[in-house]
């Protein structure tokens, strides 16, 4: 289990777990799919440590969103705003609805970069709990 910078971020790419590297966090890899795994398939790390746990993620969710809706609306700006002359009324909705098919991708990305996040601050194995590798229950929240 390589624990080098570009593996973590690499298993934040692939939405994998934060304590192997390995483990899927996500039911399947369909980029529309929410539910998540209770524990990990590889380690049996439980992923939700308590209630409440990705509120954190929320953070992040605004931290990669907002730079992202920044970038979507100046290319829509360009195109609309300065070639078709649209007001800032029609440029922000369409903003808004060019965002939309991107919520489940921040939905996936904000969690498991949270988890990512708090396993590195947060790596004290007495913190984690733990199932037996296979008998986890299918879903999460």
């Amino acid at each position: 289990m390589a624990r080098g910078k570009s593996a973590r971020l690499r298993a934040i790419w692939k939405l994998r777990c934060p304590r192997c590297l390995v483990g899927r966090v996500f039911l399947t890899d369909h980029w529309r799919e929410m539910r998540t795994f209770y524990a990990c398939p590889a380690c049996g790390v439980v992923y939700g440590r308590e209630n409440g746990y990705f509120t954190g993620a929320m953070i992040f969710s605004y931290a990669i969103g907002v730079p992202f809706a920044v970038v979507l609306f100046g290319m829509i700006w360009l195109v609309a705003g300065i070639g078709l002359g649209w007001p800032f009324e029609w440029l922000f909705l369409a903003t808004l609805i060019a965002l939309l098919p991107f919520g489940p991708a921040l939905f996936r990305y904000s969690r498991v970069v949270w988890m990512h996040f708090d396993r590195v601050v947060d790596s004290d194995p007495e913190n984690e709990t733990y199932v037996p590798v296979g008998q986890a229950p299918r879903r999460g929240d």
